[in-house]
């Protein structure tokens, strides 16, 4: 594939390609999941840093967010039917993953 301006490996790469999102995607493909659920899922990630993946893929139109009026507010995420295309894409980076692990590569 040679693209050189309007590259769609590229464009998925600046959206993808941040550290925790592909990990923000395994967590949701699975349904909703509440902001706190997904902080104790994803180990080392700052608070900050999860707000903002969320945001940049709520305005990618990856993902939704839904606030309950409780307090204090619950907020829950879930992945839009485009977000939902990422499965197969998360389930072949756990084949590959899977792999590694067999050949015991780090």
């Amino acid at each position: 594939m040679d693209c050189k301006d309007d590259c769609p490996v590229a464009r998925a790469h600046a959206v993808l390609g941040g550290k925790w999102t592909t990990l923000i995607f395994r967590d949701l493909i699975g349904g909703k999941r509440r902001y706190s659920e997904l902080m104790r899922s994803l180990d080392g990630i700052s608070p900050r840093m999860l707000a903002e993946r969320l945001r940049m893929l709520e305005t990618e139109g990856l993902v939704t967010r839904t606030v309950f009026p409780t307090v204090p507010p619950t907020t829950e995420y879930a992945l839009t039917a485009l977000g939902q295309r990422m499965g197969p894409v998360i389930a072949a980076m756990a084949e590959f993953g899977q792999a590694l692990q067999a050949q015991g590569a780090r």
